[in-house]
């Protein structure tokens, strides 16, 4: 039986997608991925550190006039994934002024437009290509604990950090994508899952520096495991789901959270 479960765990000649590949989350999914045998192809706007046994190729999924050709022409050079995976987290230059009191509707127009459209678009462009190609494949998009609940705003208590108002609506939106498509394309046994990660120790999104000790503090005040998250803790359950040791889970919206939304 253990013997059996580790050979299902195991993406041997998989082709794995990783959008967003270079990033915090991403660059410990490569390497889990490629600890299992998959064949792993990752996208990301630039390419940073990444390991030997890997292919690369350049891709701006915030690009939307292009996002379809570009994806198809990697696609037509990689062949169809087995696996994809998107981590990816475009936004604008202008993310940071999103609270609610800062905000105007063309800054939350287009980070709805980059972020949820090309997570939709990219998945059902894969969907289809998985059923053209007689592929029971997974597909897995990175959502957030934010995309079940509203913002805990005592968080940012004693800290600069705010709300953020796309960021919901973004996530929310791709929870729901993660069910319906789910609906439609098990008939063809494709699978897809969205992984709610909490918060993770790690730099802020858009700047360099990392999260700052109030809302650390804050933070684990909450969380039934008072402390924040590591990112290898994401990418093991997404390695989980890339998996046929998960061949029975599809249209879930899996909670790595340290227990965050029980209370």
């Amino acid at each position: 039986m253990f013997k059996n479960y580790l050979d299902k765990i195991k993406l041997t000649n998989k082709k794995v997608y990783i959008l967003g590949g270079c990033g915090l989350i991403g660059s410990k999914i490569v390497k889990n991925t490629l600890s299992v045998g998959a064949k792993v192809i990752i996208l990301d706007i630039e390419k940073k550190q990444i390991p030997k046994n890997t292919k690369y190729e350049k891709f701006d999924c915030s690009k939307l006039k292009t996002l379809e050709k570009n994806f198809n022409r990697i696609i037509k050079k990689q062949g169809c994934p087995d696996v994809f995976i998107n981590c990816s987290y475009p936004r604008t230059s202008d993310w940071d002024r999103c609270s609610f009191n800062q905000i105007n509707l063309k800054r939350m127009s287009k980070n709805i437009e980059i972020h949820m459209n090309s997570y939709a678009w990219l998945a059902k462009i894969v969907a289809d290509k998985m059923v053209k190609n007689k592929i029971k494949g997974s597909i897995i998009n990175l959502n957030s604990i934010y995309g079940l609940l509203g913002q805990d705003l005592t968080i940012y208590n004693k800290t600069s950090m705010k709300e953020n108002m796309p960021y919901s609506m973004i996530k929310g939106g791709l929870a729901n994508l993660t069910r319906q498509m789910a609906s439609y394309y098990g008939r063809f046994g494709v699978r897809v899952n969205g992984i709610c990660s909490g918060g993770l120790k790690g730099h802020v999104a858009g700047h360099s520096n990392f999260q700052e000790k109030h809302f650390i503090k804050n933070y684990e005040k909450k969380v039934p495991l008072k402390r924040l998250g590591e990112p290898d803790e994401v990418a093991n359950v997404i390695t989980f789901i890339a998996s046929d040791a998960s061949s029975y889970i599809t249209g879930s919206n899996v909670l790595v959270d340290g227990g965050w939304t029980i209370i």
